[in-house]
C-alpha cells in the first residue's frame, strides 16, 4: 500500500512540474508576441527628446520595458535610446531592445524591416555618420559590417555591453 501512495504521488508530482513547465513555456512565447518590433510612423515621437522619429536620418531604437510590457518606447536615435537604457533605473527593467540594421539598408532610409536584437548588435561609436542628436551609434548585425564602417567613416566598433555614456559623446 505504501508503495501504491509513493507511485501516486510521484505521479502528481511530475504532473504538475510538467503543467508548471508548459505554463512557463506559454509565458515566455506570448512576451515573444508582445515583445515585437513595431513600424515606426510618421506622427511617433522619441520617448526620450520629443522629436519626430522619422525627419531624421540613421538607426532607430526601440525598447520594451518589464513595468509597461504593452508599450514600446521608439527613439529618433540609437544615441537617445542609449541614454535612456544606461540610467541604471531603466536598465535593470528593459525587456527587449531593438535597433535598425544599417548593413542592410541606406543611413538616410532607415526600414523597420531589419530591426535587430540590440544585445546581439555591434555598434560604431565617433564615426562622421549623425543622427537625430547629432553623433551616433551605427547598429549592426555582423562585426564585419560594423568594421567595414569605421574604416569608412572612422570611429570605433563596440559590442552591446560596451557602450557607456562616455560612447555617447
Amino acid at each position: 500500500m505504501n508503495t501504491l501512495l509513493a507511485n501516486t504521488f510521484l505521479k502528481n508530482i511530475l504532473i504538475v512540474i510538467s503543467f508548471s513547465l508548459l505554463a512557463a513555456c506559454g509565458e515566455q512565447q506570448q512576451q515573444q508576441v508582445i515583445h515585437q518590433a513595431q513600424a515606426i510612423e510618421s506622427s511617433d515621437e522619441c520617448h526620450l527628446c520629443g522629436m519626430l522619429i522619422t525627419n531624421f536620418a540613421g538607426p532607430k531604437g526601440e525598447l520594451y520595458r518589464k513595468d509597461r510590457a504593452d508599450k514600446v518606447h521608439k527613439f529618433c536615435s540609437t544615441r537617445d535610446m542609449f541614454s535612456f537604457y544606461l540610467d541604471p533605473e531603466n536598465r535593470r527593467n528593459v525587456t527587449t531592445i531593438y535597433v535598425h540594421d544599417m548593413s542592410k539598408m541606406p543611413w538616410d532610409e532607415p526600414n523597420d524591416g531589419y530591426f535587430i536584437d540590440a544585445r546581439t548588435a555591434w555598434f560604431v561609436t565617433g564615426s562622421e555618420k549623425t543622427g537625430a542628436m547629432g553623433k551616433t551609434l551605427a547598429s549592426f548585425s555582423k562585426q564585419t559590417d560594423a568594421q567595414a564602417f569605421a574604416v569608412e567613416f572612422g570611429g570605433e566598433v563596440l559590442e552591446f555591453n560596451q557602450v557607456k555614456q562616455e560612447s555617447l559623446m
